[in-house]
């Protein structure tokens, strides 16, 4: 089966057209992933399908790719009209790819595919690299990448989560969240391991447990601040709430932190999920926003933004939240530079990255709040009004960290471990949103 495109189109046919739950098989995404709908409410219908691709980690590598002795990291970028995939190593252009409107990218969980959000879908895309781990070593693969068939139909694509193999896709107009296998991207199995859909529509966010539980957020198109946990679905193939609280005004984006908990944020704090339970972590001002989370995975600690008034259109905050998911307590880290939602990252030990508006990259021990070390990329710029405009964005993926420079048309690569500038990427577009492989 031909699991690559020659073009970004979403045909018609692929629109949500039924109130009902339909499988989907790998030889038709495009046309066959509409109207996977339900029911929900208290409880929720999901369509299960069963994949059988393994984990590129553990699979044999695909026929056009090859086993290389080093690692070649590659990123792919949006422009205005378009998505780039770039070798980080030599820079060179390898796809560069038309996408009508407003572009997205997000890490699709498996260390090889990213996830591209525009217009009628998600779809994946193939980077075309990644590392096979063997015990104590690996092995690197590479071959062509490109732009896939696996698509996702969603009216307004939104947030997309990825844990654990399983990448939860959120459909703002619709609230659908759609459950994907992200170790079978590259496979013939069909990679949806099911939808669920929600009560109402709003600008929501979900991820799924190794439990098989899903959580996510609740609310309508008028506000959010609910947050629930569903239980695995049943024989049936209905979830039920478990755990439900509404203490979180202003829900925007979640992360997931070590043992599974799950972090959302509020504009008073944190609403915390742990060990099927709800904590808040409370702010010690009236109004903080921490709307935008960096996220790893083995530290209980997150870091977010830390935003404070209310009524600023365009409020440019100089600390940073450390929220410990251990006591639900909040530290603060200034900076004494301004950043944007656009700059949060976290290192490969699970150390905080900031990237602030005076052109440095700077990285916290969130166990201490310490600013540890500073890296200067470029010169101060300034946040544009509209937030979809390019802006200096920070991307990371293993020891590399990538932050852009629309100004120069550039992306910068550093050596996290060296902590040191490796060399600067001329691009033949202006960079919008980035992201590499993790």
């Amino acid at each position: 089966m031909n699991r690559h495109s020659a073009s970004w189109q979403i045909p018609s046919s692929t629109r949500r057209a039924a109130a009902h739950w339909r499988p989907a098989t790998a030889v038709a995404l495009t046309a066959l992933l509409a109207g996977l709908t339900g029911c929900a409410a208290s409880s929720a219908s999901s369509n299960n399908s069963s994949g059988s691709a393994s984990a590129p980690g553990s699979e044999e590598p695909a026929a056009e790719a090859t086993e290389v002795t080093a690692d070649q990291p590659r990123f792919a970028t949006t422009y205005d009209g378009g998505v780039l995939i770039v070798d980080a190593t030599t820079g060179e252009v390898l796809v560069d790819e038309p996408v009508e409107g407003f572009a997205r990218l997000n890490a699709a969980g498996d260390g090889r595919h990213a996830m591209l959000s525009a217009e009628g879908a998600f779809r994946a895309l193939d980077l075309g690299s990644w590392e096979q781990g063997h015990g104590d070593h690996s092995h690197y693969f590479a071959g062509p990448p490109a732009v896939t068939d696996v698509v996702v139909p969603a009216e307004q694509p939104g947030h997309v989560l990825a844990h654990l193999g399983q990448t939860a896709l959120f459909d703002d107009a619709t609230g659908t969240i759609t459950l994907l296998d992200a170790t079978a991207l590259d496979a013939d199995a069909d990679p949806v391991i099911e939808t669920l859909e929600l009560p109402d529509a709003h600008h929501g966010v979900a991820a799924a447990l190794a439990d098989g539980s899903i959580l996510t957020s609740l609310g309508t198109e008028d506000g959010r601040n609910t947050a629930a946990a569903y239980a695995r679905a049943d024989a049936d193939g209905h979830r039920e709430i478990v755990a439900q609280n509404e203490d979180c005004p202003g829900l925007h984006g979640a992360a997931i932190a070590a043992e599974e908990t799950v972090a959302f944020g509020c504009e008073d704090g944190m609403l915390i999920y742990q060990d099927g339970a709800f904590t808040k972590a409370e702010a010690a001002d009236t109004y903080a926003r921490i709307g935008n989370q960096a996220e790893d995975a083995e530290s209980p600690i997150v870091l977010g933004d830390y935003k404070v008034d209310p009524d600023a259109e365009q409020e440019r905050p100089t600390r940073v939240s450390l929220v410990d998911t251990r006591d639900a307590s909040i530290d603060l880290v200034e900076l004494e530079a301004s950043y944007t939602f656009r700059g949060l990252g976290r290192t490969v030990d699970g150390g905080g990255l900031v990237f602030g508006m005076d052109g440095t990259l700077r990285q916290i021990d969130v166990e201490t709040g310490e600013v540890t070390d500073s890296l200067e990329l470029m010169g101060s710029w300034e946040e544009p009004e509209d937030w979809q405009q390019p802006m200096p964005t920070l991307a990371v993926d293993g020891d590399l960290a990538y932050v852009t420079e629309p100004e120069t048309a550039q992306v910068h690569v550093v050596d996290l471990a060296a902590w040191e500038l490796e060399r600067s990427i001329d691009l033949p577009q202006t960079p919008n949103e980035i992201t590499g492989r993790s």
